[in-house]
């Protein structure tokens, strides 16, 4: 028995014995009734351990089965973790080139000859003789091989010398500093961070409007991989920032809707909020009416850095697609409503606008710039932007300062503007699990 199916029995051993639905399970969960199911079946893992606190303190478990319930959903996420990071297996080089002795080659009425740049090919032209070359004697075919084989080894040398030197030492190569997309957040490198020649304006590469120059910044990317380019003359220091993003948060872990354009029937069943990613992708699904970004903060030094303000940056508006609606949960809903930073996509500028939370009551302060951020104080940024009449790609400015200078941090989707779009008088669907299809 796997990890997932062995904790997935013992959620069903617990719910049997306290005797509730999944209906009210699910509403006591804050998830939906579909979603608690495909845990008990063993077809998905929660991808957050308080999910399965609450489960086990509403079904009545013991200190002792809320530990057997907690290692079992260690076991099993620690699988998923190292099944969804293992690499794959590196194709093996292929092999060195090797003469064929004569007596062994599989067409002797063929000779080996060299072309450029050291290639190998076949010849059928008449040999010196004047005959085919498969009446050429045993001497010539020889010498051939010895040809052949010099040729390659020049070949191997003139690459291998070509390597060490480069063809310009003294020229720094295109893209040099900048670091390919990540898994949660990425975004290109701005012109001042490919080595622009000093005095040029940056463009925005969503609008392609000019941009004013910032003393130091970066994309994502770099923050996230605590790594930045290397130092160049008139420039400030690296990025005090690391930064991960996670594009696609639901409400409450479970209340979320995206469009796409295949039908009902060609739709799979939800995925829980952890492999929204990968299914978003699959059916290139749009986050429909509303999207959630949540933006995790550390410093990289010893020093405190200051956050001063977000800027939201529209690349473009569309109309939005005639798609289909596709609702993650049936509903779902809790006592908690996180603080957050508001965007209206459809304002002409739209702007970060701090809206406060409530916790059962309590109500939970709006986030208010400037933040301190450090190694030891991270800061977490939960941005939920809305529209109602448009297809937007859109991004983040986050303006930062620390002792050493200041500059801009680039959020967006791994690399891309994110996206949201509208969903109004669009056809709804949500699964119905008893059937086990999309339904209208």
């Amino acid at each position: 028995m796997s990890e997932a199916e062995d904790f997935a029995r013992l959620m069903r051993e617990l719910k049997e014995r306290g005797g509730l639905s999944y209906g009210v399970l699910a509403r006591r969960l804050h998830t939906s009734t579909s979603t608690l199911h495909r845990y008990c079946n063993g077809e998905a893992l929660p991808a957050e351990f308080a999910v399965v606190d609450r489960f086990a303190r509403a079904c009545g478990a013991s200190p002792a089965e809320a530990v057997n319930l907690h290692r079992a959903w260690l076991l099993a996420d620690a699988r998923r973790r190292a099944g969804a990071a293992e690499p794959e297996p590196a194709p093996a080089p292929a092999p060195a080139p090797v003469p064929v002795p004569v007596e062994a080659e599989p067409e002797p009425e063929r000779t080996v000859v060299v072309g450029p740049a050291g290639t190998v090919g076949r010849s059928t032209d008449p040999g010196p003789t004047g005959v085919e070359s498969g009446a050429r004697p045993s001497w010539y075919r020889r010498r051939a091989a010895v040809v052949a084989a010099a040729g390659l080894t020049a070949g191997a040398v003139a690459v291998a010398l070509l390597a060490v030197t480069g063809p310009d030492r003294g020229t720094p190569h295109a893209g040099a500093g900048t670091r390919g997309s990540g898994g949660s957040a990425s975004a290109a490198a701005t012109p001042s961070e490919q080595g622009a020649a000093p005095g040029a304006t940056p463009t925005d590469p969503a609008t392609g409007t000019a941009q004013p120059s910032a003393p130091s910044g970066g994309s994502a990317t770099e923050a996230a991989s605590g790594s930045a380019p290397p130092p160049v003359a008139g420039r400030a220091p690296a990025m005090p920032l690391k930064a991960a993003v996670r594009s696609h948060v639901w409400a409450a872990g479970c209340d979320h809707a995206y469009l796409a354009e295949r039908g009902p029937g060609s739709v799979p069943p939800p995925p829980v909020q952890a492999d929204a990613p990968a299914w978003a992708t699959a059916q290139r699904a749009v986050h429909a009416g509303s999207q959630i970004v949540e933006v995790t903060l550390h410093g990289t030094g010893g020093g405190t850095v200051v956050l001063e303000g977000l800027e939201v940056r529209v690349g473009a508006r569309r109309t939005p697609p005639a798609w289909n609606v596709y609702q993650m949960s049936q509903g779902c809903g809790g006592g908690l409503t996180p603080a957050v930073l508001a965007v209206n996509l459809d304002a002409p500028r739209p702007l970060a606008r701090p809206v406060a939370g409530n916790d059962a009551g309590n109500r939970l302060p709006a986030p208010a710039f400037p933040m301190r951020v450090s190694a030891d104080e991270p800061v977490v940024l939960r941005v939920e932007a809305v529209t109602t009449g448009c297809d937007c790609d859109w991004s983040l400015d986050l303006r930062w300062t620390s002792p050493a200078g200041s500059g801009t941090l680039r959020v967006d989707d791994g690399g891309r503007l994110l996206r949201t779009s509208a969903a109004t008088g669009r056809p709804v669907y949500g699964y119905a699990l008893e059937q086990g299809r999309w339904v209208r």
